[in-house]
């Protein structure tokens, strides 16, 4: 999935110049991880759920014989849960895998977009008024001509409290 560019080729297609993710969807807002940090993009069918995890841990999952821990992006977001589809009996959940330290994670989303390469000068920080759930998560945004684009900071998605046993 990744592109090796030399420095020489980078100056000269204006790669230095961009930043690129790849979108997903909470509802209809547009958000952005930083292409990078992806790994996979995966549809999930069976996850294991984890007994006392966070809210945000929706269970554990086997890719390819790894075992990946995958977290709920609307909880981790502060939304509320999608509602079941009629007749929905097995529901197969779109994720994005991430590696962290040697850890494989899946942010589980509503839907995938495509990847967007964006100018370098149109980010922008986290505004000020953005609600404090998601403005932990983000980095910064990129207003787009009809929509925000709201880039997510996967270091930041990861850090989950953990509850302290008694």
């Amino acid at each position: 999935m990744s592109t090796i560019v030399s420095r020489d080729d980078a100056d000269e297609s204006g790669f230095e110049d961009s930043l690129d993710y790849v979108t997903v969807f909470i509802d209809e807002q547009l958000l952005g991880l930083p292409i990078g940090r992806v790994q996979d993009v995966f549809i999930a069918t069976r996850i294991t759920p984890v007994p006392l995890a966070p809210r945000e841990i929706v269970g554990l999952l086997n890719l390819r014989g790894r075992i990946v821990t995958a977290i709920s992006m609307r909880e981790r977001m502060g939304q509320p849960s999608a509602p079941p589809s009629p007749g929905e009996g097995e529901r197969e959940l779109v994720a994005v895998g991430i590696d962290q330290g040697g850890e494989a994670f899946a942010l589980i989303v509503d839907k995938v977009g495509e990847v967007m390469r964006l100018e370098r000068s149109t980010f922008e920080p986290v505004p000020i008024h953005l609600d404090r759930s998601w403005a932990g998560v983000a980095k910064g945004v990129h207003r787009l001509q009809d929509r925000l684009l709201v880039v997510l900071d996967v270091d930041a998605i990861l850090r989950i409290e953990l509850p302290v046993a008694a």
